[in-house]
């Protein structure tokens, strides 16, 4: 298929973050399958990040904190105190987590690799207080997250942070704990209604005996394991864990869900039942090979028709990460981006809930996007953001409001090279050719006439930054 711009830049904000004037203009002398052959050539091998000190994996919030209050010869409010600092330092480490990996998705060249990551991200939902299990779990997404589904749902399982989580440290065989064995079957594979309560419960005595020892690693306890018959989608075994999660594999619906979830996130909210019908059969068939599945899509006509073209409204991370891919920008304040996705209601490493983030619609309100249009001037004037984030009761988040961070005075932007790919053009020439390449929409001419009015001391900047308010720019 020969490319054009328009499919270009839909390809590259949905496959990843977005990408440069420059950049989009190299790829259309190319044909479209090479650009979608150079994404997933680009995500071939896996970075992980390196900011947490594995070391510290033996030490989880609970072992911490019981190792300050058995220290007899502090006092009680010393006690209090140090294990406030440790908790405020997790804290400070799971953002220099946070901040790392928006750099690495703004930057790689493993675009791919990392829009799958923060796909993942949210389809495993989950929270840990351990800054050594969260980046473990991070880098487990990343380097799974373009390989077998059954490699990535096997080792999440086994996952310090997931298992604490979701409390199958618990799970034992004289009192089963269901949470582990609910979610995985709502939540990570067959989606609500695909399984029974017995199934769950069948399911939850599998599971016994999974859990993680001092030094983060996975650990089976056989005294703690639930080795008696169990039936579960109407087969009987003595099914272990792993058992459990071939069946739940084995299921066509995990499929359809997957499929399902993986097309409203890098297609379109509305999921088209046909399409569905027909990729999740051969998604299955292919043994949950998430990279054929992605390439499947990203090389078939229908992800470019319109209709699906500038439809998303960008979420929190995706906006300040495609600021970072389009302009070559780079944040050099931590506390910065830590605020505007506390302000906008995506702090990575903290979902809302199992569920994560519901996207779609839910991402603006009259609020948030009169600070989306605000935040472009912001961050390329290095101007102080005057926007309360709202607090919203999570000791884990709040911090983030009471910190100062709304001042963008590191934010580094090369304007020169930014403009090489408009050189010569001015006026209507050059607003016209700036809004083909940032927006998803075309510009109405009443909206052009405007920019084109606007007092100006750099063409350039000044259009470029006019075009980033329009509400347009929030879809991608």
């Amino acid at each position: 298929m020969k490319s054009n711009l328009s499919q270009l830049k839909h390809l590259y904000l949905r496959a990843g973050f977005g990408a440069s004037p420059a950049a989009l203009q190299e790829a259309s002398r190319h044909s479209l399958s090479k650009a979608v052959n150079h994404l997933f050539e680009d995500s071939q091998t896996s970075s992980p990040l390196h900011v947490a000190d594995p070391q510290q994996l033996g030490y989880t919030r609970k072992t911490l904190l019981e190792m300050v209050m058995q220290r007899d010869s502090l006092s009680q409010d010393q006690r209090k105190q140090m294990a406030q600092q440790i908790l405020r330092e997790n804290r400070e480490q799971i953002g220099d987590i946070n901040y790392a990996w928006v750099n690495q998705m703004g930057s790689g060249k493993e675009a791919l690799r990392e829009k799958m990551t923060l796909f993942w991200h949210g389809h495993f939902a989950c929270r840990s207080l351990n800054p050594a299990y969260v980046q473990k779990q991070n880098n487990v997404l990343r380097e799974n997250a373009l390989g077998k589904f059954g490699d990535l749902l096997g080792a999440i399982s086994k996952d310090p942070a997931m298992l604490q989580f979701l409390n199958n440290q618990q799970n034992r065989k004289q009192s089963p704990n269901e949470n582990f064995a609910r979610e995985v079957m709502e939540l990570f594979t067959l989606g609500r209604g695909n399984y029974t309560e017995k199934d769950i419960k069948e399911a939850a005595r599998s599971f016994t005996g999974w859990g993680f020892n001092g030094r983060g690693e996975f650990v089976f306890r056989k005294n703690q394991h639930d080795n008696g018959p169990k039936t579960i989608f109407g087969k009987t075994g003595n099914f272990s864990g792993e058992d459990t999660l071939n069946l739940l594999l084995e299921r066509p619906e995990t499929a359809t869900f997957l499929v399902t979830k993986i097309y409203r996130f890098f297609v379109n909210d509305q999921p088209d039942q046909a399409i569905i019908n027909h990729l999740a059969p051969r998604f299955h068939q292919k043994e949950y090979d998430i990279s054929w599945l992605m390439k499947e899509i990203f090389s078939s006509d229908w992800f470019y028709d319109p209709r699906n073209i500038g439809t998303k409204i960008k979420s929190p991370v995706e906006f300040l990460v495609g600021l970072q891919r389009t302009f070559g920008l780079t944040y050099g304040s931590k506390q910065s981006v830590l605020y505007i996705q506390k302000a906008l209601d995506q702090v990575l490493f903290y979902p809302p809930n199992v569920a994560g983030w519901p996207g779609g619609t839910a991402w603006i309100d009259s609020s948030s996007l009169l600070l989306r249009m605000k935040l472009p001037e912001v961050i390329f004037n290095s101007a102080e953001l005057n926007f309360k984030a709202k607090a919203d009761g999570d000791v884990n988040t709040d911090y983030l409001t009471q910190k100062k961070g709304r001042q963008f005075e590191q934010a580094e932007l090369n304007w020169q090279a930014f403009g090489t790919a408009f050189e010569g053009l001015q006026g209507e020439a050059l607003v016209t050719a700036l809004s083909t390449h940032l927006l998803q929409r075309p510009l109405r001419s009443a909206q052009q006439n405007l920019i084109l009015k606007r007092k100006k001391e750099s063409e350039l900047k000044d259009y470029t930054l006019a075009l980033l308010t329009l509400p347009e720019y929030q879809l991608g």
